[in-house]
């Protein structure tokens, strides 16, 4: 799928033959969840993730040595730094004010915009005014209200407050496995997170199976009130390995780990 048209559509990517694996591999249908969200971030902050994408360097931060835009050689090994310790509306808070500070901001802010809690209004409105700074939270707070709508979510078997049907389980988790700084400064820092994630509803008459999926996503993030924020978010595919041969487990089974795994809190 790509990131969206002008008339908010999306659209499954078909595969491709020729002799490249990756290119001929399955790539697993977008979650609906996922997709508005993308939609949304397009809709809203086209224009800046743009000018982001074709940014170059004047990274003004020197923990890592080179510019901002160069690949450092360790670029996913840990830094050994501690994770924050706070919590705000059940987001990790209180970022260091560091280039690494906004790597672990981006990594946990990705996982909580794809989460299965973007789909429940009174959650929803938390996470916005925890995770955008002030001066986006309105308009993206209507945004997704418009979006996340009485009648979508029953197109995804959801009741109007984003919950399954009795013996249903609605899955949207994200995985980050990596992060890419892309530009920095004391006051804004633009970084890329690689991310594998599963989502769907599991199930035994599901018509929506829980799927995985390989993305990533770029966020702008401005350093606001003490802490690291969401200014704008864009999302594109892969990178995505050829898929393995993976027994599909079994609707319960599934459910059952969603539910007995918990999540992360993501450090670099």
């Amino acid at each position: 799928m790509s990131l969206g048209d002008d008339t908010g559509r999306t659209r499954t990517r078909l595969p491709e033959g020729g002799g490249d694996p990756y290119g001929g591999a399955r790539r697993s249908g977008r979650s609906s969840s996922r997709s508005l969200v993308t939609v949304v971030g397009v809709v809203v902050l086209l224009i800046a993730a743009i000018a982001f994408a074709n940014r170059g360097g004047g990274d003004s931060d020197g923990e890592e040595g080179g510019g901002g835009d160069s690949p450092k050689a360790a670029a996913t090994a840990p830094s050994g730094e501690k994770p924050v310790s706070a919590k705000e509306a059940g987001v990790p808070a209180g970022f260091p004010h560091t280039r690494q500070g906004a790597e672990s901001a981006a990594a946990n802010y990705a996982v909580t915009l794809v989460s299965a809690d973007i789909l429940k209004p009174d959650r929803r409105a938390e996470i916005v005014r925890q995770v955008f700074v002030t001066d986006k939270q309105a308009s993206l707070e209507d945004r997704f209200d418009k979006a996340y709508t009485k009648e979508f979510l029953n197109s995804i078997g959801l009741d109007e407050n984003g919950n399954a049907a009795p013996g249903e389980a609605y899955v949207s988790r994200t995985m980050p496995i990596g992060t890419k700084v892309t530009s920095y400064s004391d006051t804004a820092a633009a970084v890329d997170v690689w991310c594998s994630g599963v989502f769907g509803t599991a199930g035994e008459k599901t018509t929506n199976p829980v799927t995985s999926d390989w993305f990533t996503i770029a966020l702008q993030l401005r350093w606001a009130d003490g802490d690291w924020k969401v200014d704008s978010f864009a999302q594109k595919d892969g990178p995505a390995p050829v898929p393995g041969d993976d027994k599909a487990s079994t609707a319960e089974e599934m459910a059952t780990a969603v539910q007995e795994y918990g999540g992360f809190t993501y450090a670099r």
